[in-house]
C-alpha cells in the first residue's frame, strides 16, 4: 500500500490588527468589502477570534494594485508648475 503525497499547503493566517497594519481601512469598511466578495472572507477560529490568510490579503492588495495602474491620473514625475 503506498502513502499519497500530502497537497496541503500551510497557511499563514494573520489576525486583526496584523490585518489593519497591512490595509489602512476601517473594520467596517473592511466588513462591508467582506460581504460584497471584494475582500477575503475572514476565518472564524473562535467564537470571538478571526483570522485572513496572508496569501489572500497579499493577492487582494496586488489586485489592487494593478487597478490603480489602469486608472488615469497623475503619473509618476510628471513635475507640474516649472515654468
Amino acid at each position: 500500500m503506498e502513502m499519497q503525497a500530502s497537497t496541503q499547503t500551510h497557511r499563514t493566517l494573520i489576525n486583526r490588527r496584523q490585518l489593519l497594519a497591512m490595509i489602512p481601512l476601517s473594520d467596517r469598511t473592511i466588513f462591508n468589502l467582506e460581504q460584497r466578495g471584494g475582500f477575503p472572507r475572514r476565518i472564524a477560529l473562535t467564537s470571538r477570534n478571526v483570522a485572513w490568510d496572508l496569501t489572500e490579503v497579499e493577492a487582494w492588495i496586488e489586485g489592487r494594485r494593478a487597478c490603480q495602474a489602469d486608472r488615469p491620473g497623475i503619473e509618476r514625475g510628471d513635475e507640474r508648475g516649472d515654468d
